[in-house]
């Protein structure tokens, strides 16, 4: 994806918030478009940690240990053993999607840590 791309994602992003935003009470309308931000903010931090924290390779040892241990208690007599052959969480992570959400969440965190610095310097 090109820049231009996550730039028009990003825009997408700001209107949806702000949308949610005029559409409630006119008071403290800046504090509330901080809070909303701060929820889409949390919200793509999550996802990009746990896309960060699979593409690491941490769940590949206990995949492959369930994946085992169900081997060796449903499949006894099974001769191909297929389930070393499937791909591991690491293997299945999309790079493309790991990327948007990366730059993404650098993006959300950024403009939500400046209307911080803005809200509590006025």
């Amino acid at each position: 994806m090109n820049y231009k791309t996550h730039f028009l994602l990003f825009i997408v992003n700001i209107i949806i918030i702000f949308t949610i935003v005029l559409f409630s009470t006119p008071d403290q309308l800046f504090v509330q478009f901080i809070n909303i931000l701060f929820y889409f903010a949390l919200l793509y931090t999550t996802v990009f940690l746990f896309h960060f924290v699979a593409k690491g390779g941490f769940f590949d040892g206990l995949i492959f240990g369930f994946r085992r241990f169900k081997n060796v208690m449903f499949h006894k007599n099974d001769v191909l053993e297929e389930w070393k052959e499937k791909p591991l969480p690491s293997e299945n992570i999309n790079l493309r999607l790991y990327e948007v959400l990366k730059i993404q969440t650098v993006a959300l965190n950024i403009v939500l840590l400046l209307l911080l610095v803005i809200y509590y310097s006025l």
